[in-house]
This record gives structure tokens, sequence and C-alpha cells, in this order.
């Protein structure tokens, strides 16, 4: 999505072939963003994770996430940010660098997992004893008051009555707890026959149609502002819901040879590192003379991204293997 973004917020190309490809691509994945929250949320609200009291599901999962989030956060506003592309350092960029959750673009995730993280005793606590009904019934309400809310303040600014939705770094998390209920509310839900088959043309369906309106915007300033494309619109949220349904369901018997797996688990576990470093990695891509244009071709969007993943991946393997840099990525 950052890699075809460029091109997709380039006027210059826009009604294009290669517009419409990386739309098709950008729009086309919005569901990951949805999709990792719930996976979190079916692994993390189990109750085993508890056992030891929640002192040490806190010490274990901050262990984790705090030296990457003070490291990455320093490093994007003072090395990206302010030296690779020359943003000045103000008061103002300071108090948004401390409030806002967001030191640069992606980094707002790790806000959004640590605030996850943090309410996860008590939602797995009022969840545990109430059985599949209390966890579908939860978590209909909460995502069905983030996507309500959402789609309010899209009507609300095209009546001419702007209600932006602001999030700073301790409510980053408060839009995607439905989809973190919803990840356990589903996490055992297989379909089977016709019923897949059908959910898996709906999902489909409900992706084109964001596509379709995204690329097609603004010409359809009401559907836009009923149904918005973003993470709190009903189409995402359904097709979200729908592409953890069917990938479950697909992959609910497949068990990975001892070798593969190991490799997943390496390449799982390296995933955190490639997030926090992609960004820079498609900075240093994009100071290549040959790629300077990369906002304006398909093709070269493509061969930038494959780059971008790679080396990404290569580094964050490398320093794994460093004792302590290992605790950043």
């Amino acid at each position: 999505m950052h890699t075809f973004g460029a091109v997709v917020a380039n006027p210059a190309v826009r009604g294009s072939r290669s517009w419409w490809g990386a739309v098709a691509v950008d729009i086309g994945f919005i569901w990951v963003v949805p999709v990792f929250v719930m996976i979190s949320g079916a692994l993390i609200l189990e109750p085993r994770q508890y056992a030891r009291g929640t002192s040490d599901f806190y010490r274990r999962r901050l262990l984790r996430l705090a030296p990457a989030l003070v490291f990455w956060s320093l490093f994007y506003f003072l090395v990206v940010r302010t030296w690779m592309s020359g943003a000045p350092i103000t008061w103002d960029s300071i108090a948004g660098f401390l409030l806002d959750g967001r030191p640069y673009t992606h980094l707002y995730f790790l806000w959004l997992i640590i605030g996850l993280y943090a309410v996860a005793p008590v939602l797995s606590a009022f969840l545990r004893d109430g059985g599949a009904r209390r966890a579908v019934i939860f978590a209909a309400i909460v995502l069905g008051a983030t996507v309500f809310t959402g789609s309010s303040s899209a009507i609300m600014s095209a009546l001419g009555q702007p209600r932006p939705l602001t999030l700073l770094a301790l409510t980053q998390w408060l839009p995607y707890a439905g989809y973190f209920l919803a990840g356990w509310a589903l996490r055992g839900k297989v379909l089977r026959g016709w019923r897949l088959a059908a959910l898996m043309t709906v999902t489909a369906a409900a992706i084109v149609v964001c596509i379709v309106q995204y690329g097609s915007s603004p010409r359809n300033a009401f559907i836009d502002a009923l149904a918005p494309v973003g993470y709190y619109g009903p189409l995402v949220a359904l097709a979200s819901l729908g592409v953890f349904v069917c990938a479950n369901s697909v992959l609910s018997e497949w068990r990975p040879q001892p070798r593969a797996a190991l490799i997943l688990r390496e390449l799982s576990d390296s995933a955190f590192g490639v997030f926090l470093l992609h960004f820079v990695m498609i900075i240093a891509v994009r100071m290549i003379p040959a790629f300077a244009t990369a906002q304006e071709s398909l093709l070269f969007s493509f061969i930038e991204w494959f780059i971008v993943v790679l080396i990404s991946f290569i580094i964050v393997l490398a320093l794994r293997r460093v004792p302590y840099l290992r605790r950043l990525v």
C-alpha cells in the first residue's frame, strides 16, 4: 500500500492504466490492517495468555514493543523526516511527535497495538465465561459503532459540517477494538461448500466495489459519504471479516511440514521489523535515479516493491542475529 500509494496520489497519471492498476493493488489490500488486528485478537484474547497474571503479560509485551517504539520513533523523526526529507524541527512538530502517536506515516500502528494490549486483559476476562454468543454480540456492537461513527463523520462532512475523527497516541486503538474482538469471536468459524463459496464471492465483490468506488471518487459523493473507503467503512469491514473467515476456513486443516514451519516462523517473526524498516527503504530506493519516476509507472512500482521487501527482510533477518539489535526489530 505504501509503495503503490505514490502512484495513486500522483495527479499527473490519474485515470491512466498505471493509475488504475495501482488503485487495484492499493485499495485491493486495504483489508490487511483490520485483518492483522483480527489475527492479534484471536491470539491475544486467549485466556492462557494471562495464566501467569496480567503483570507478566504486560511485561512480556512491553519488553517487545517499548524498545522498538522509542528507537524507531526517534529514528523516523530525526533521520527520515528531518535529515532525509528536509523537514524543519519546530515546536509544533515536536508536540505532534510526542502527542500525536504518528512520528511518521506508519508508526501510529505501534500505539494502536500498545493500546489494544493495554485493554486486552479486561476484554479477555469479560469474554472468558460468556461463550461464543457473548463474543459475537460484543464484537458486532463495538465494530458496528466504529462503522457508524466513521460513516457519520463522512456524512457530516458531505453536508458541509465537518466532523473529523481525531486520534492521538493514547486513542489510536479505539477504532480497531471491534476488529480485535471480531478476531476472537470468529477464530473458530470454518465454512465449507457453498457457504464458503458464497462468502468468497461476497468478499471479492466488496473489495472490487471499494476499488471502483475509490477510483471513481469524487463523482459519487453520496456513496463516498455513506460508505467511505477506509478502515472504518462498512465495505472495508465486510471485506476484512470475509477475508479472515475465508482464509481461516481454507487453511483450517493445513499443517506445514517441519522445515516449512521453521521458515514460516522465521519470516513471521521478522515481519514486525520489516514493517518498521520498510518506509526508510522506500525512500532510499526512490533516491536511485532509475526509480525517480516510480510514482508514474506501475511496472517500476512493482520492481520497487520487490526490492524493498527483499532488502528489508535481509536486513531484519541479519539484525535478529545480533543480541541487542534484535530487540529493535
